[in-house]
């Protein structure tokens, strides 16, 4: 059976009080605070200000302030360059605090936590370096009397707004590039996790960002989203959640033509032919379905397996789920951490009956893990389910597998395009031809070769159908963050169109 970590007592017990950072001020809210119950011990922990319509339009005032008057946007690249990196210093040393809050809020494995601050500390310092990269274009080659000259101005005011399920590390996907252009933000992180966000704003002032040029609002999607959507003061909102929600905020977005860049869910297919090495895969099953409890728009949450190897595949991956340690996020030995909220946990749990009663086996796990406190979900495989069942179809959010089968290359292709996302997918084959057949016939983002969830800050990362629009990271994030001009000069006399020459004299 799966191996359980205990959630131990919390050092201490008291909550954290925060406020909202709004025009270079820290304020408390006017209304009741939001109250974060750690998923995994069941305590509050945090304290954040309840955002209001009123606060959302005040950050946007000074987000278009700072933009339209302050320095930051005048700013040669390299002094921005200089402020990314001190933040990216700043958050190395923080480090640990920073893992911690995003651990005891979102129920994340802290080990796993320590890996996603590194990382986004990678993130910070790439940004800075692609500040100094940001240029145009020159043509002179349009004739004698013109000169093209193409610009790359920053966009102006970005609404960020981020998910719950990695915190810290997807505001780094956004905020920095947006920085490096010269942009001005108001970030919202989700309600349940605001806590690193709200540090990190403390370590963008201290690295020196000017007042007005971030600026952070702590509470719903409702109340504050809806206005940072929708406000016409915003340029481009840059958004990461369901694709549900996603559909939402293009449609607030519409009223002005806003640019707006998606990172939504996925249903990420692992296709994987009798030739594979089957022992990395098992591991890189087991990672790509568990890492995050699943809750990961990235996790491998459909196996697309040869009917030739199926059975044993299953087997052995249900072997190694038993191994699983599920628990205290606090623990450097847990693997799986808490599910997000009970209401969370009973939508998965919903998913699973839905399935059993569609046909689908339970091979491993498939209930909740009571551990006295908190909420938590075992390690699940399920087997015998067909393209149609919603567990193959719909984002489960979940620590849950889906086995599907396959007999030709062609038929594998099929299953893994027929659903409405387009995030991810791997594909596991020793022939090189199959894994590059697989890599340009599957509509995805990212497809990885022998290999699962990989990354870099240098790769651009988004997906096909309704798992987004646009990309993060890679060289051209910072032009995300840009809009261009053309200017179009002309050189010497110019003659008019409706002037009729003069004839010469003969």
């Amino acid at each position: 059976m799966t191996v359980l970590v205990t959630p131990k007592a919390l050092v201490d017990h008291r909550a954290r009080d925060f406020k909202m950072l709004i025009d270079g001020r820290w304020e408390e809210g006017t209304t009741q605070p939001i109250e974060r119950v750690a998923p995994s011990h069941g305590v509050i922990v945090s304290r954040y200000p309840a955002g209001t319509k009123a606060d959302a339009e005040r950050a946007i005032a000074a987000a278009r302030n700072a933009f339209d008057n302050g320095p930051w946007p005048r700013m040669t690249a390299s002094e921005r360059s200089a402020v990314l990196l001190k933040a990216a210093d700043l958050i190395s040393d923080r480090s640990e605090e920073l893992a911690y809050l995003d651990a005891i809020e979102a129920g994340k494995p802290i080990s796993q936590v320590r890996g996603e601050i590194a990382g986004s500390v990678d993130i910070w310092r790439y940004a800075a370096a692609l500040a100094r990269d940001l240029h145009g274009e020159s043509y002179n080659t349009l004739g004698d009397g013109t000169l093209g000259v193409v610009l790359r101005e920053a966009i102006g005011v970005v609404s960020i707004i981020t998910p719950w399920n990695f915190p810290f590390l997807i505001v780094g996907q956004k905020l920095p590039f947006a920085l490096a252009a010269g942009c001005t933000t108001v970030v919202k992180p989700s309600e349940l996790t605001s806590g690193s966000t709200l540090v990190l704003g403390e370590i963008l002032q201290e690295a020196g960002v000017p007042a007005g040029v971030v600026n952070i609002i702590t509470g719903t999607g409702p109340e504050v989203g809806a206005v940072m959507t929708s406000h016409p003061e915003v340029d481009m909102v840059s958004f990461t959640g369901s694709t549900g929600v996603g559909k939402l905020t293009m449609t607030n977005a519409a009223q002005t033509l806003k640019k707006v860049s998606l990172e939504l869910g996925g249903k990420n297919p692992q296709i994987v032919f009798p030739d594979a090495d089957l022992d990395a895969f098992i591991d890189a099953a087991v990672f790509g379905a568990y890492f995050n409890a699943g809750e990961c728009c990235n996790a491998g949450s459909r196996l697309i397996l040869h009917k030739s190897i199926a059975s044993d595949v299953v087997k052995r991956v249900a072997e190694l789920a038993r191994e699983v340690k599920v628990g205290d996020p606090l623990d450097p030995s847990t693997q799986v951490g808490a599910i997000i909220t009970p209401q969370h946990l009973q939508k998965i749990s919903g998913y699973l009956a839905g399935a059993r009663e569609s046909g689908a086996t339970v091979v491993h796990g498939g209930e909740a893990l009571d551990f006295g406190m908190g909420q938590f979900m075992a390690p699940t495989i399920l087997d015998a389910v067909t393209p149609d069942m919603a567990v193959a179809r719909e984002e489960v959010f979940g620590p849950v597998l889906s086995v599907l089968t396959f007999e030709t290359t062609a038929e594998a292709i099929s299953i893994a395009n027929s659903i409405d996302y387009g995030l991810s997918a791997g594909v596991w084959s020793r022939d090189f031809d199959t894994c590059l057949t697989i890599g340009r016939k599957v509509r995805a983002g990212t497809v990885w070769m022998n290999t699962f969830m990989d990354g870099a800050s240098e790769l651009p990362f988004g997906g096909y159908k309704q798992s987004g629009l646009g990309r993060e990271l890679g060289r051209h994030a910072v032009e995300d963050y840009t809009e261009t001009k053309t200017l179009n000069m002309h050189i010497g006399a110019r003659t008019s169109w409706w002037m009729p020459k003069r004839e010469t004299p003969a």
